[in-house]
């Protein structure tokens, strides 16, 4: 058995490539699109981690809310520096739900409501201003 990748359904293809691309690293290994079908998949890597994919299901005339259901869990990337990606993630806009107060845990949300955990490679030591900066939402 091989792990192949992970489905998000998505909303706004650009909103969405910017969070995973821009936001957290990641890639765009291969897309397809399909007009009888009306949906674009969107397949996005980590360069450490090139087999383990994301698919970005886009259905082009859905309407649907996906609503903030917690029954699928979160994705978890492993970063280099948490705080980095952290205050590139907040200077996008994005709010960070769980701050990294122990400098090796965080989490995010995408667009679409997905649930991102950002666990530090490695330990760093607690830092200002995410040591105190308080839970925001859910996650």
């Amino acid at each position: 058995m091989k792990y192949l990748h992970t489905m998000v359904r998505v909303r706004d293809v650009d909103a969405s490539l910017r969070f995973y691309c821009e936001g957290l690293g990641l890639r765009e290994t291969r897309r397809i699109e399909n007009a009888a079908g009306r949906f674009t998949l969107i397949f996005l890597a980590a360069d450490e981690t090139p087999g383990a994919e994301i698919e970005l299901t886009y259905n082009w005339d859905a309407d649907e809310d996906h609503g903030s259901a917690r029954n699928f869990g979160h994705l978890a990337f492993r970063v280099a520096d948490i705080y980095a990606t952290c205050q590139r993630l907040l200077d996008m806009g994005y709010t960070i739900n769980r701050p990294p107060r122990d400098g090796h845990m965080a989490f995010v949300r995408s667009p679409d409501l997905i649930s991102v955990e950002l666990l530090q490679d490695g330990h760093l030591p607690p830092q200002e201003p995410w040591a105190s900066m308080p839970n925001t939402g859910v996650w």
